[in-house]
């Protein structure tokens, strides 16, 4: 009897790939260097989604991360049977999930603020030489959290845990102006603008008019709004998903603070914040982000 050949296999030696083979197929798929692994690329893919002010398809998202669409399309196949992303069938995009939603709240439930931001407050105080401050947004008002005071003889303190309108002061005005137009158009229309001191902005046309000018600039300015005596330059920090959640200042005596002081200040600030910002989570500031300096005013 002559001897039969053995039998080929049913599938060419491509598809008896192993899980390790495939990934490596996979990988050597990307477009931006070195290989990434696959949770790398998960991870990519979910910080392109939650930085993208918009749902994005799969042709987006695989440009932006550098994959190819059919690596991004199993990726994101995954992730919505994970629960981290949704789908929607009629749009054709990808938004995130309750999974995803799940663990940003846990953590930024782990966000001590006070204690991330308080060596910026040291460093800022010494390199300005006045008290510096943090406040943290509580609704429609801002509470002062911590502060480091100057080493000067004369020097300006806040009262910590007091609470204060957002439109009286530099630190209110901050965070007022980093809100979204629909949230300062409530705050205009359902709430009265007492004055705390004179100098306190209490018409809503000087009000939104403050707005604009701390938008162009970046930061806010107060003489004697809310205290006194007092002025003071803040700026608004942002939260992981780019929400305003407070703002610092630098406060010292009114007749300190000449315009070409406060703008050296507001630069100052301006950095700070940033810095204080990323370390709680924030991203790059996209295009759309971006002020015009102090400089061109």
């Amino acid at each position: 009897m002559r001897d039969v050949p053995a039998a080929r296999p049913a599938h060419p030696a491509e598809d008896l790939m192993t899980t390790d083979d495939s990934d490596t197929r996979i990988e050597a798929e990307t477009k931006d260097g070195p290989s990434r692994s696959g949770i790398a690329r998960a991870l990519a893919v979910i910080d392109a989604i939650s930085r993208s002010p918009e749902a994005q398809g799969v042709s987006v998202l695989a440009r932006e991360i550098g994959l190819s669409k059919a690596v991004t399309h199993r990726i994101l196949r995954e992730l919505v049977a994970g629960r981290f992303l949704r789908f929607d069938e009629t749009t054709k995009v990808y938004r995130l999930g309750p999974g995803a939603l799940s663990i940003g709240l846990a953590a930024l439930r782990e966000l001590d603020v006070p204690a991330i931001a308080h060596r910026h407050l040291v460093s800022l105080s010494e390199r300005t030489g006045e008290t510096t401050t943090l406040s943290l947004r509580q609704g429609w008002s801002r509470v002062y959290v911590d502060q480091v005071l100057s080493s000067h003889e004369i020097r300006m303190s806040v009262a910590l845990g007091t609470s204060h309108p957002l439109h009286a002061g530099s630190s209110s005005k901050a965070i007022l102006a980093a809100l979204p137009d629909t949230e300062v158009d409530d705050y205009i229309a359902h709430h009265r603008l007492d004055s705390v001191t004179d100098a306190t902005i209490t018409s809503a046309d000087e009000l939104r008019e403050e707005i604009r000018r701390i938008r162009a600039l970046g930061y806010a300015v107060s003489s004697g709004e809310r205290q006194s005596g007092a002025a003071s330059v803040a700026a608004a920090i942002h939260g992981p998903a780019g929400q305003a959640i407070g703002s610092i200042s630098v406060c010292g005596v009114q007749h300190m603070f000449t315009r070409t002081r406060s703008r050296s200040l507001g630069e100052q600030v301006i950095a700070t914040a940033a810095a204080i910002s990323a370390d709680l989570g924030r991203g790059p500031s996209r295009a759309g982000d971006e002020r015009r300096t102090a400089s061109e005013h």
